[in-house]
């Protein structure tokens, strides 16, 4: 049985978890409402300041399921609660980002700049030219902007140039050895 399907997942206080016909599940919080509908072979129950996914019995799709629903439970609890955060660095010369308004600018090598709008619940902080904080209550919205801010100029192996996650490691590479005699 799934051990992560298995475990229940405690509702903190000041968070209301509601599951509507059809496996409908609703959660607010003091930071927002999100609301996803799963599978409904699975049965999702609330007690008191719990919640527990059960799963009708062994198949494949339904172990499959049974910890991917707990999990995407657990994460719009924290979501609503706590929230979410990615944190960017930027590095190399001239490259920089910087906040207009509910936009974020960025400078990166490119002949214009490129623009992110706030949507989607989600915000942008930049405390300093070089660092971008993507915060908003959906883990997995909060990922893909992160994603899509660090795909206008990925790492290179090189110079190491690039937006990259806070605390992630590049490769570099040696590049060129010289003319040999």
């Amino acid at each position: 049985m799934s051990r992560i399907g298995r475990a229940p997942i405690t509702v903190p206080a000041g968070v209301k978890v509601e599951v509507a016909e059809g496996n409908v599940v609703t959660v607010t919080g003091k930071l927002g409402t999100l609301t996803r509908t799963f599978k409904p072979q699975l049965t999702i129950t609330v007690e008191e300041n719990t919640v527990h996914v059960t799963r009708p019995d062994d198949e494949r799709e339904n172990r499959s399921l049974h910890g991917l629903t707990r999990t995407l439970l657990h994460n719009m609890i924290v979501g609503v609660s706590e929230g979410y955060s990615k944190k960017l660095e930027i590095q190399g010369v001239g490259y920089k980002a910087e906040k207009q308004g509910n936009k974020l600018v960025l400078a990166l090598g490119h002949s214009h700049p490129i623009t992110f709008v706030e949507e989607n619940g989600i915000t942008y902080d930049v405390p300093n030219a070089n660092t971008i904080v993507v915060k908003g209550i959906s883990n997995e919205v909060v990922g893909q902007v992160a994603a899509d801010i660090r795909s206008k100029r990925p790492p290179e192996p090189y110079l190491g140039k690039g937006v990259r996650y806070s605390g992630e490691k590049v490769r570099r590479k040696a590049g060129k050895a010289g003319k040999g005699k």
